[in-house]
């Protein structure tokens, strides 16, 4: 089975913020070493990189126009994707509680790719 994980990054700290420059060069390197060797996972395809969720744009159209916010859609966007190739729901959770977000303050949301038409 196919599953989509989406990575929302909630309060990780983040490359080039202030929480990022807090951690040890230590914690630094070990954090995009637990990244490189979570994305070696077998029958995992990293999504692109996205950028930032206040430079997101959100569309929606109401009275057949279209409204356009600055931002995600909801508060809190996702920050990266990544497809997995898995037997069951059980693989992909123990596969998903690997990446780093979700120990540091983030979350994985995992759902089963489908094809609807």
């Amino acid at each position: 089975m196919k599953f989509v994980l989406l990575i929302y990054q909630g309060y990780s700290p983040l490359p080039g913020t202030k929480e990022w420059n807090a951690l040890s060069n230590e914690e630094q390197k070990a954090i995009y070493a637990d990244y490189a060797e979570f994305n070696k996972t077998a029958g995992l395809v990293s999504g692109l990189p996205l950028g930032l969720p206040n430079v997101a744009k959100t569309v929606q159209v109401r009275n057949g126009k279209p409204e356009v916010k600055t931002g995600t859609y909801m508060p809190e966007g996702v920050g990266g994707y990544c497809i997995l190739e898995a037997d069951n729901i059980e693989a992909a959770v123990a596969v998903a509680s690997r990446i780093p977000a979700a120990r540091l303050g983030g979350a994985i949301e995992i759902r089963p790719a489908e094809q609807y038409w």
